[in-house]
C-alpha cells in the first residue's frame, strides 16, 4: 500500500484507522469499477489512499 509521505506526516489520526479506511474505499472502487482507476491507470489502493488524504472522500469511525 502506497501512502504519500507528506500527507502521512500531516495526518492526525491513527495509521490503523486510515489503513482500514483505505482498504474499504479500495474495495468500493473495485466493486463499482470507478472510472478514476481506469483513467489514471492507478492501483485501486493508491487511489483510495490519495482520496482519503486529500479529503476528497471522508470517513468516520462507528462505535457500537
Amino acid at each position: 500500500m502506497i501512502f504519500p509521505l507528506e500527507e502521512m506526516s500531516k495526518f492526525k489520526g491513527g495509521m490503523y484507522e486510515i489503513t482500514c479506511a483505505a482498504s474499504r474505499r479500495a474495495y468500493q472502487l473495485a466493486m463499482i469499477k470507478d472510472d478514476d482507476v481506469e483513467e489514471n491507470d492507478d492501483k485501486v489502493v493508491s487511489l483510495a489512499a490519495r482520496q482519503l488524504f486529500t479529503g476528497e472522500v471522508q470517513y468516520r469511525i462507528e462505535t457500537k
